[in-house]
């Protein structure tokens, strides 16, 4: 029945998908705001056609959220869907083969049935768009076996700062027994996997600043401190030979894991040179002593993702420039505590300054680690779920990523979440080109339903 709806309707999914993709809800830039606005809206007109009830755009301090349910009987359990309607920003447009926010199917070698290249089409609105659909076909045919609420909001790439107060002030409007979250990636098309944990953030802006103005580089050149060349030197010093973090304190709350966790972590199948090609490296980046998987899942980092200073315009410009910014990225693992790396941070950077240069940091957003239980029925039933139409039983891994709100779902809510993705590292999330395979959209629609039967079924 599921795949037989999914068919008479792929087109029509398809193209309602499109749409969506076609709003430019980039949070991250107030002059996008009204079409931060008119997704939150296309959201709520598309569940209600779905067949929720109570569907709200619901107004906070910043981005809307959208809220429904469908409460079919009070005794069966409840799943609570969250997703995200906001993308990032779509810069640098060159760098797109196509227009961002155009949505065009192309072909690659990873999804040779073709992939939708558009901002969000993977990250996350592809995704959350999924579970529309999937429970739009559940109630078409009379086929939903319990209870479901949906929060779908407009900030997760700025830091959800209004998610957790809607949480505080909503706590028995979203009572439920699970949250399921379709926002992270599988191993591969044909391997699938559950993220069972996930990295937290700190996320930050450094000013350094010289004299007082722009100087001409040939008369104060050598004499006054270059706030470009200070930065770097600042940045770079961040890391020792061996790519570890040099803060202070940094490291003091890790968990190392046991030679038998990192075994069990490196069971997932992995082809280095495939992922080198992919990336065309030459080789692999990072804290010495630890594998792929290691690095990108139970380490933390501290990643650069942005610089500028001084004249970048066509031309030469010989100026020594009065500032230097740059926006600076930690993702932490498992007892780090995101205000308190931040507070590191921020004394380590300041104290590392030289003479003659002021520094300003500016905390933008975090969010903390979360490690989700796989003994918990709602993970049995999205493992089953997987199995029953990929053929296999997905493997359990820790995502690189950072989805702040899953920690804060169990402080506030009480909630535990699963987190049953299907996109794939390699298509490009936040990334010119981000793309989400055709196939996989509606591998997630015929999955979830039987998310939904299992759980019924086993909380029983």
């Amino acid at each position: 029945m599921i795949k037989e709806y999914i068919e008479q309707n792929k087109d029509r999914f398809l193209n309602e998908l499109f749409d969506l993709l076609r709003i430019p809800s980039i949070s991250a830039d107030k002059d996008f705001l009204a079409d931060v606005n008119k997704a939150a809206e296309f959201i709520k007109t598309k569940m209600i056609e779905a067949g929720a009830d109570h569907v709200e755009v619901c107004a906070t301090a910043g981005n809307p959220i959208v809220y429904g349910e469908k409460i079919i009987n009070k005794s069966l359990p409840t799943v609570l869907v969250y997703g995200h309607y906001d993308v990032q920003p779509a810069v640098p447009l060159e760098l797109w083969d196509s227009p961002p926010f155009e949505p065009t199917i192309r072909k690659t070698k990873i999804h040779p049935n073709g992939a939708i290249f558009a901002r969000g089409s993977c990250d996350d609105k592809g995704q959350m768009y999924m579970h529309l659909k999937a429970f739009e076909m559940m109630m078409k045919t009379n086929t939903l076996p319990c209870n479901i609420k949906f929060m779908i909001e407009g900030e997760e790439e700025v830091g959800s700062t209004n998610l957790g107060i809607f949480c505080i002030n909503n706590k028995e409007r979203l009572k439920a027994d699970v949250v399921l979250i379709s926002d992270t990636s599988m191993i591969a098309n044909d391997t699938p996997s559950i993220d069972t944990g996930l990295r937290g953030l700190s996320y930050v802006e450094v000013e350094v600043t010289g004299p007082n103005r722009d100087l001409h580089s040939g008369v104060y050149g050598g004499a006054v401190a270059n706030p470009i060349n200070v930065l770097a030197k600042m940045i770079a010093s961040m890391h020792d030979e061996n790519n570890h973090i040099t803060i202070p304190g940094f490291y003091d709350k890790v968990i190392e894991l046991s030679a038998q966790e990192r075994s069990d972590l490196n069971l997932a199948p992995f082809d280095i040179e495939a992922y080198k090609k992919d990336l065309e490296i030459s080789d692999v980046w990072g804290e010495k002593g630890f594998t792929v998987y290691e690095k990108t899942g139970v380490r933390p980092t501290l990643d650069c993702n942005g610089i500028w200073g001084g004249y970048i315009g066509e031309g030469a410009k010989t100026v020594l420039p009065s500032k230097a910014f740059a926006k600076i990225s930690m993702r932490l693992v498992p007892n780090q505590v995101s205000d308190e790396i931040t507070d590191l941070f921020k004394k380590h950077f300041e104290n590392s300054a030289p003479a003659g240069i002021k520094v300003v940091v500016k905390p933008h957003h975090g969010g903390e680690p979360v490690v989700t239980p796989t003994d918990s029925i709602a993970y049995k039933s999205a493992a089953k779920a997987m199995e029953t139409t990929f053929g296999k039983k997905p493997i359990p891994t820790r995502g690189g990523g950072s989805i702040p709100i899953v920690a804060l779902f169990e402080k506030e809510l009480g909630l535990k979440s699963v987190l049953m993705g299907f996109g794939l590292d390699s298509d490009a999330l936040h990334s010119p080109n981000e793309h989400y395979g055709i196939e996989n959209y509606y591998k997630g629609i015929e999955t979830i339903p039987y998310f939904f039967k299992y759980f019924a079924e086993m909380s029983k």
